[in-house]
């Protein structure tokens, strides 16, 4: 069996506590103060596609990327029967290809965390500017230091549901500012026995003038950066920061 996709199954419910109607309410707003009202729009690290159907409920022309193809797979049969016109592609974020520019780019629910070096997200930043419209926007959330060491730090949670139990172990490293999740899934078959499905998910915080000078060097200037669904600045104890920025017009680019 696919390593994902045990995990796929479950995964809108490990997600079931996000707030994904504010987010994408959040998202819109932004969109919409800046002139951008309708286009094409991509998701970086759709997953099932919950943010990518909210969106396209919204009024936009939506692509979803994601790299596994069994996320994908329960993304498009969620779509199916709805005129929804969003087109799935299963890629790598750091290294998408699109054949044009799009009007704005997003990214949520910790994805950019997942890349585990500066030069990843290099990568990934230079492809957004690259395949964005002149001027076009990224906006993207990212998990803060104070969650993986204050608030995750070592601990372990639980989660019991019909569909079987869900257990989390967190490790912290500090000096490298990661934080490991061993994700340990005890689905329950139909004859009352369980399968145990067992993944590690690595996520790293980064320091915000490393996200500002990325982004520069990748031809953008970020514009703001914001505690989780405000336009206030981010606290001592904000778990999750919005930023958002803004292509750098350059005659020059070329598509990658």
């Amino acid at each position: 069996m696919d390593k994902y996709t045990d995990f796929a199954s479950v995964y809108d419910i490990l997600m079931g506590h996000i707030p994904y109607d504010e987010w994408a309410d959040y998202i819109e707003k932004i969109l919409k103060q800046d002139g951008i009202d309708n286009g094409l729009v991509l998701e970086l690290g759709c997953g099932t596609g919950a943010m990518t159907r909210r969106m396209a409920a919204k009024g936009y022309d939506m692509i979803g990327i994601d790299m596994s193809e069994d996320m994908l797979s329960l993304a498009r049969q969620r779509s199916e029967g709805k005129e929804d016109g969003i087109l799935y592609l299963c890629q790598d974020m750091r290294e998408f290809d699109l054949y044009g520019t799009v009007a704005a780019i997003f990214c949520v629910c910790d994805t950019i965390n997942y890349m585990m070096s500066e030069e990843e997200l290099s990568k990934v930043f230079r492809l957004v500017a690259n395949y964005l419209d002149p001027g076009g926007l990224f906006i993207f959330d990212m998990d803060t230091l104070y969650l993986y060491e204050e608030v995750l730090g070592d601990n372990t949670s639980m989660m019991s549901h019909e569909a079987g139990d869900f257990i989390w172990e967190n490790t912290f490293y500090p000096d490298e500012m990661i934080n490991e999740v061993n994700l340990t899934l005890f689905l329950k078959n139909g004859d009352r026995s369980y399968r145990k499905h067992q993944e590690t998910h690595i996520r790293r915080a980064y320091e915000l003038e490393v996200v500002k000078n990325l982004l520069d060097k990748a031809g953008m200037d970020m514009i703001g950066v914001y505690h989780e669904l405000t336009k206030d600045e981010p606290r001592d104890d904000s778990e999750r920061v919005y930023i958002i920025a803004r292509e750098r017009y350059n005659s020059k680019k070329k598509y990658v």
